[in-house]
């Protein structure tokens, strides 16, 4: 029997205890006597942690000191709890709490001699029949407008703005939670705990919790909730008329009558003072650059590398924009393979970052998620009527992102459900009838195209011999391709005036760094009105000053994963350390009015591994004090392309520019390839820094053009090329370019 919880109404338990049982004096425990159907009462007044034995189980040591009699330690006694009851005592026992144990064994204490206690001990287990009833204290609540430093207290409050449990920096997973109440104060509550289950299940704004045993403190003139020993939660959905039911991983909790009235008071003043509509939207209502909550179901995920996770989702509705897909391989992705193919146009990919990481691969299949503020953004691509839409969960915490699991009885998900029920899957039947080598063609073919299925093959012959400008449709092999070291592939570009350039090694960018080291950091332009600035000086010879800029966001700093900074007088080394901790970097050095970006030749911006450059040609730097209008914004993204057009930047573009030689039995010709991530489902811009993204595009190219086979044994490539002329002085050229074309899935 596991603890069991009394509540006391008029000094007695609102459920009697078991009528055989009889109540049993301290000083009448004697050996040798019967206690299986007598009960000992008494106050907790020390207890010892949750330990294992030899034998696997586990095993609590609580103290009880006699209710009639508090003045001598004989007049308190060793109570030694085993198993699953161990367990269940030592999650809700509190200091000063009453404790009832019936049903126990007595034994001599072999510690007497030491602690002065009874004589004898209890020992109780479920095995023995034993129970534990904890009797139910009356607690008191405290407004929020009454709260002191450095004090414990019970609290019911709204929530006003929540961040989903997330892994902090150490072992444990935190909760951010911002409660409000009738009382107009706001508190923010900072919540830690190595386990998951038991921080607030918290699903949306305007939930209403009540926290017990947290404690109080102040910084910088507001009061703040952290969680200490004994902290316990309850969360209530917030909506006026709902069931009063509370959410928690605990078994044993209390909870009175008159606490039900405290919670609907709570949700009547929520619905008339609190704004609660959340940014909440279904696949079909999304658009670019969009910040939303996704209520939705897992079909599929898979590891794409060290910093990000892909989670396939599903709601029923269908986004009206094309989407991304990320490239992943096929024996990498979990999930129901029939399943993902029936649902292939209505799932999109979900890219979360870092921090969500690890929460993403412990997701179940089939499990029903809130993921909260997914970016959407709109892609680049060569052609513009050819964009598509990807799916962000960034890194970081800012603005309550992160992942929900929510459970079934949840009425969002008995909503969706119902809703997923009704939705007729394409090709259900002709695919539960398929056999497997069948259903394995359906996700062999080498390339895939994604316009203009109206246009017939054509013989390579046939189009060397055709006027240009035109657009064909061709079924042709991979003979070669150039260059051979695919890095060698990826150039920056132009889009204003065409241009294509390499990308610069990281030695010319270290030459840079130390010019601009040699400029002393201007005082004058340090901790500003919307960044703070820390300067030290290094201990080297050199005795090199360093100066980094914070940007700040409502007058306050940011976590470090939404940070952007600015730094002066910074290494490669140094530079490339702090793109690991925060979201951006900038390098700058002082002017005498300003802070002013470095030679174009080097990076001005740098977020994660990616390094971005503007076009010398095209560009005309503004001030850095340009930035300050994107830190004012309501939800700052700090998105480089954003970046580049405040700072008058012409942003240059990761491209692959390779070239196929094609052949199809009739003739060859040279295509070639210009494209940022469209054909190979791989960032251009990625691909230099990420180890496992060549190895996934060398994976690629082995499988279009596989290195030693015969020509007859080469796939075929179905692909669209446009030819076009090209005038050089008097010299008249025709060229060939693959486009609206992309690698299938299960090669990428």
């Amino acid at each position: 029997m596991p603890v069991q919880l009394l509540k006391i109404v008029n000094g007695k338990p609102e459920t009697p205890l078991p009528s055989h049982l009889q109540k049993e004096d301290l000083k009448h425990l004697q050996e040798g006597f019967g206690h299986t159907n007598k009960y000992f009462q008494g106050i907790v007044i020390l207890y010892y942690p949750l330990t294992k034995l030899s034998d696997g189980r586990d095993f609590f040591k609580l103290v009880l000191q006699d209710m009639n009699n508090s003045c001598s330690r004989t007049d308190s006694i060793n109570i030694l709890i085993y198993g699953k009851m161990a367990e269940d005592c030592a999650r809700v026992v509190r200091h000063g709490d009453t404790f009832v144990v019936a049903g126990f064994k007595l034994a001599k204490s072999p510690t007497v001699g030491e602690d002065g206690r009874h004589g004898c001990h209890l020992e109780v287990s479920e095995e023995a029949g034993s129970a534990i009833y904890s009797v139910a204290p009356k607690y008191a609540y405290t407004s929020l407008n009454h709260l002191k430093d450095g004090t414990i207290v019970n609290l019911y409050g709204v929530v006003k703005f929540f961040k989903p449990p997330y892994v902090s920096k150490g072992t444990d997973y935190c909760s951010v939670v911002t409660l409000v109440d009738p009382s107009n104060v706001k508190l923010t509550c900072t919540l830690f705990s190595g386990n998951l289950d038991s921080l607030p299940k918290i699903y949306k704004v305007g939930d209403i919790v009540r926290f017990h045993r947290i404690k109080i403190r102040e910084y910088n003139g507001q009061m703040q909730g952290i969680t200490s020993v004994g902290f316990a939660s309850l969360t209530f959905d917030g909506t006026v008329g709902a069931p009063v039911v509370p959410r928690t991983s605990s078994k044993v909790y209390t909870f009175m009558d008159e606490e039900q009235k405290t919670v609907e008071e709570l949700r009547v003043w929520a619905a008339s003072n609190l704004s609660i509509s959340g940014p909440a939207a279904k696949l079909s209502g999304v658009q670019p650059m969009l910040f939303f909550d996704l209520t939705c179901q897992l079909v599929g995920k898979a590891k794409v590398d060290g910093s990000s996770f892909l989670l396939k989702v599903w709601d029923g509705t269908k986004c009206p924009y094309p989407t991304w897909k990320v490239p992943v391989e096929a024996r990498d992705l979990e999930g129901e393979k029939i399943l993902l193919h029936q649902l292939r146009n209505l799932t999109v990919d979900v890219l979360v970052y870092d921090n969500h990481v690890q929460l993403a691969k412990s997701l179940k299949i089939g499990s029903f998620l809130r993921i909260y503020s997914i970016h959407t953004k709109q892609a680049s691509a060569v052609d513009e009527d050819v964009s598509h839409i990807e799916f962000h969960l960034h890194g970081g915490t800012c603005y309550g992102r992160g992942i929900g699991v929510l459970p079934e009885s949840n009425p969002d998900v008995k909503e969706l459900k119902a809703f997923l029920e009704s939705v007729e899957l394409a090709d259900s039947q002709n695919m539960e009838s398929m056999s497997s080598v069948e259903l394995d063609g359906t996700f062999n073919n080498v390339t895939v195209l994604t316009d203009h299925q109206d246009l017939n093959n054509t013989e390579l012959k046939t189009i060397l011999n055709s006027m240009a400008p035109q657009q064909y449709r061709i079924r042709a092999k991979l003979r070669t391709y150039k260059p051979q070291k695919l890095y060698q592939s990826i150039k920056l570009h132009c889009s204003k005036c065409k241009s294509l350039q390499e990308v610069p090694d990281g030695d010319g960018f270290d030459f840079i760094l130390q010019g601009s080291a040699i400029t002393a950091p201007n005082a004058e332009l340090q901790n500003t009105s919307w960044y703070d600035s820390v300067m030290w000086t290094t201990q080297d010879e050199k005795q090199r000053k360093i100066v980094i800029h914070f940007v700040k966001h409502d007058e306050m700093l940011q976590q470090p994963e939404d940070t952007l900074l600015m730094i002066e007088g910074g290494t490669l080394k140094e530079v490339w350390k702090l793109t690991k901790i925060f979201k951006c970097v900038i390098p700058v050095r002082s002017t005498e009015d300003d802070l002013e970006l470095l030679d174009l030749s080097a990076p001005f911006l740098l977020q994660g591994n990616i390094k971005y450059y503007g076009c010398k040609q095209c560009s005309t730097p503004k001030p850095i004090k340009s930035l300050s209008s994107i830190a004012a914004e309501q939800r700052p993204s700090w998105e480089p392309t954003e970046i580049a057009q405040v700072l008058g930047i012409e942003l240059l573009q990761y491209v692959f520019i390779m070239k196929f030689t094609l052949i199809d039995g009739t003739g060859a010709l040279n295509a070639y390839l210009f494209d940022y991530e469209k054909f190979f489902q791989i960032p251009a811009s990625e691909i230099l820094s990420n180890n496992f993204l060549q190895q996934k595009m060398q994976m690629t190219m082995n499988t279009l053009c596989p290195p030693g086979r015969k020509l007859d044994d080469l796939p075929w490539l179905e692909c669209f090329i446009k030819s076009y002329n090209v005038r050089d002085g008097m010299k008249h050229q025709v060229y060939y370019q693959i486009f609206d074309t992309t690698v299938a899935e299960d090669v990428v």
